[in-house]
């Protein structure tokens, strides 16, 4: 990859990084008000449209191939279902500035796998980051609660979320070389809420009618959330795991903490 074309990689995710960081409030905003898996299946779903919406400007929809499906389908469960249905669990459970500082061993944990699955042996400076990476999520994760006797399970839910998503950016960066991550996105996303929206009938029966109760400005975060952060972000995002590699984008995850951090701040002081 060039000079040129990886500055313009690295800013296009630093740009992202702003609204991922925001998008963790805007999450913690909508599901105060509607039951999370519900409303996380009908994001999800809002998102995989935005993405097909996205290719089909571009002429770029197709079929996947029969062993693109052995990424697609994994890729769903982990990327879409685990990830979003622990986050959106976890932001019920805990705060906004917790999840940010947890959602922080992103990168670390992509980099873990990434030596795991393509034998990358690592540097001294990243193996002293996940040891003292992983000395602070857990420090946040045990006083999370304000007691070290009392661990916040939505403090864990929020480690899964970002564990599972560390996986899928492994089978990702493997898929993206025979499709375009943009496509692998729309499926992944459009399979995953529909798993979402099935599961939610199971664990939130009364789910549906909080969608008719919620104020009118939870839809102005939720449009932003599913259009913008989720389907056109993480297309975004993907395309960058394709350009630069996992290990390489994930280090942006790092500004995707402060700036939730910031949002936390700024929408719930």
């Amino acid at each position: 990859m060039s000079m040129k074309v990886s500055l313009k990689i690295y800013l296009i995710l630093l740009g992202l990084m702003v609204i991922w960081g925001f998008n963790v409030s805007f999450i913690k905003i909508i599901v105060a008000h509607i039951m999370p898996v519900t409303i996380t299946s009908f994001r999800i779903f809002a998102a995989s449209l935005t993405v097909f919406l996205i290719l089909g400007f571009m002429g770029s929809i197709r079929l996947p191939l029969k062993r693109e499906w052995m990424y697609i389908l994994p890729g769903s469960l982990l990327s879409v279902v685990f990830h979003h249905y622990f986050l959106a669990s976890g932001l019920a459970k805990t705060s906004a500035t917790n999840t940010g500082l947890i959602l922080g061993m992103g990168p670390l944990l992509t980099l873990l796998l990434s030596m795991l699955f393509f034998k990358k042996k690592p540097t001294f400076i990243a193996g002293l980051g996940f040891i003292l990476g992983g000395i602070g999520v857990s420090i946040t994760v045990l006083f999370g609660s304000g007691s070290l006797n009392s661990v916040n399970l939505g403090d864990v839910d929020i480690f899964l979320a970002i564990l599972s998503q560390a996986a899928s950016f492994i089978l990702i960066n493997k898929a993206a070389k025979t499709m375009s991550p943009v496509l692998l996105t729309g499926y992944m996303m459009l399979i995953g809420s529909i798993v979402l929206f099935a599961t939610s009938l199971w664990m939130e029966p009364n789910g549906l009618s909080t969608l008719l109760t919620a104020p009118s400005y939870v839809w102005i975060y939720f449009a932003i959330s599913a259009v913008l952060a989720t389907g056109m972000g993480h297309s975004i995002y993907n395309y960058a795991i394709g350009k630069a590699g996992a290990a390489q984008s994930s280090i942006f995850l790092n500004l995707s903490t402060f700036f939730s951090v910031l949002g936390a701040y700024l929408f719930f002081k």
